[in-house]
């Protein structure tokens, strides 16, 4: 199945999907069987597939098409009507700017502007190493903490604009140093 939808994308589709991209696709390829064909059982395919891997790969969204027998079309209206799927893979530091009634009275949409010129990419993107991904969400329940954002798993409480930079030169000192030590590591281990 895999073989036959990469064999139908042009060079550039083709060159595009990844060695990760690959392990994801035959992955779903994998878990498909376990779902019947019915058309009904297309949310519950897509929450596996998002549950598994982080995110909804264009790719896997045509082979649930073909398992349950309906257009590429339904299949991305579905997955685009509910906000809990990604059509992006998940960056290994997630960035949530909340824009919730607190924290968008406090700036919220400007904190968003400045991830996204920091990071240089848009809100719903992920870098193009996947270090970043950048969303916005309509509340995280810290409103007294106002403006806030989730890094990770780590909320940051009264985000300036001036604190953006900080923030993400945090997360490179923090890969810097587990680089280093992973290199000494290795240094170690010959």
């Amino acid at each position: 199945m895999l073989d036959q939808l990469l064999a139908a994308l042009n060079e550039t589709e083709r060159a595009a999907v990844d060695e990760e991209e690959y392990q994801i696709l035959q992955a779903v390829v994998d878990e498909l069987p376990a779902f019947s064909h019915e058309v009904s059982q297309l949310i519950p395919i897509l929450q596996e597939i998002q549950g598994k891997h982080g995110y909804l790969p264009r790719l896997a969204l045509d082979m649930v098409a073909d398992h349950v027998q309906t257009s590429i079309g339904k299949v991305y209206g579905i997955a685009t009507f509910y906000n809990q799927f990604r059509f992006n893979p998940p960056g290994r530091n997630p960035i949530k700017v909340c824009l919730g009634t607190a924290c968008h009275v406090k700036g919220g949409e400007i904190l968003l502007e400045n991830f996204e010129r920091r990071l240089q990419i848009k809100e719903g993107e992920t870098s193009d190493d996947r270090e970043y991904s950048l969303e916005r969400v309509a509340c995280i329940g810290c409103c007294a903490l106002a403006p806030a954002v989730v890094v990770g798993e780590k909320v940051e409480a009264y985000v300036t604009p001036s604190k953006v930079e900080g923030i993400i030169t945090e997360i490179e000192v923090r890969n810097e140093m587990a680089a280093r030590e992973q290199a000494k590591n290795d240094a170690t281990s010959e």
